[in-house]
């Protein structure tokens, strides 16, 4: 049964309640849209018409969540209320508190970096804990970022010596040579997401020193052979485009105080139909290994435009019935 609700959230002052419904009232647009509520505010108090109980208890939950960021000073994002909404609509209870507390590094600027769902938080405290890790999900989930935030915030705290980020370069069959440059401009185009990552965190002007120092390394997976990293955080992104073989090279480069993270989404493979991944196999093959977690990231976790989430979801629907 539907019918007009009443909110409100005591003690709320004029300033918080500015916070909350956001700039031009946008938090509340989202509200409306996210949820298929019309949904005003006056009074203090929120009015929500032709409103189910399921809608309501929903709604009620947001509001608190979003008013107790308020209380202690976080900024409301977009994306925030998104991740709300999926998840008091799925009867979950998001702890706000438990995710802004774990904080994953902090960015040139200052801005603290945490994670923004239930799939990140368990990824972040994966990475803490274990010395390899596999994140395996879709676009958006902040797979990449997180993983090279935390090899930074390691760095920093003096945990390891050198950062190695490396990719397959597929578009360029591994074989590097024709393209014009040293290695460095070769890779380079394949690695612009983790390079967004390190400018982030330590601006371009330090990220560039420590390449040139070989603090922090780029080289594309092929020339991983033969190595053997100690002291390193070691980022694999894009793993899904790896071969069997080039995934157990890559695995056995392993060295003592180090760690590894292997990112990828198993639904953009760019190998050749007969070739399996190496991130499916590795995934099959490792799991229940102590030292090695296998994390999965879903929809739920995209912290992109809201449209975003919304085209994976329809994507995997549509190959689910094919």
């Amino acid at each position: 049964m539907r019918k007009n609700q009443i909110i409100e959230i005591e003690n709320i002052n004029d300033e918080e309640a500015r916070a909350l419904l956001g700039a031009s009232d946008q938090n509340l647009d989202i509200l409306c849209e996210c949820l298929g509520l019309d949904i005003s505010f006056r009074d203090h108090r929120f009015l929500v018409r032709e409103c189910s109980n399921t809608q309501y208890e929903a709604l009620k939950s947001i509001l608190n969540s979003l008013y107790h960021m308020i209380e202690q000073n976080k900024a409301i994002h977009e994306q925030d209320i998104i991740y709300l909404c999926r998840s008091a609509l799925k009867g979950e209870n998001v702890d706000i508190d438990e995710l802004s507390r774990h904080i994953v590094g902090r960015t040139l600027s200052g801005k603290i970096i945490y994670p923004k769902t239930k799939g990140q938080l368990a990824f972040v405290k994966s990475m803490e804990k274990n010395t390899v890790v596999f994140a395996v999900g879709p676009a958006g989930t902040g797979k990449t970022f997180l993983a090279v935030i935390q090899a930074v915030t390691a760095l920093k705290k003096g945990d390891i010596k050198r950062i190695v980020l490396t990719r397959p370069a597929v578009e360029a069959g591994e074989s590097l040579g024709f393209l014009p440059g040293d290695m460095k401009e070769k890779v380079d185009p394949y690695l612009t997401p983790l390079y967004d990552a390190l400018n982030d965190m330590l601006g371009n002007e330090q990220t560039q020193k420590f390449i040139d120092k070989g603090v922090i390394e780029i080289a594309p997976l092929a020339y991983m052979r033969g190595r053997t990293l100690d002291d390193s955080y070691v980022i694999l992104d894009e793993a899904q485009n790896t071969t069997s073989a080039q995934m157990k090279m890559f695995l056995t480069r392993l060295g003592f105080r180090s760690h590894m993270v292997i990112t990828g989404d198993v639904t953009q493979i760019d190998l050749k139909t007969n070739v399996r991944s190496g991130l499916i196999e590795a995934t099959r093959i490792l799991k229940g290994i102590d030292g090695i977690d296998i994390l999965e990231l879903t929809a739920d976790d995209v912290v992109r435009h809201p449209l975003v989430q919304k085209m994976i979801e329809r994507y995997g629907e549509t190959e689910k019935r094919q």
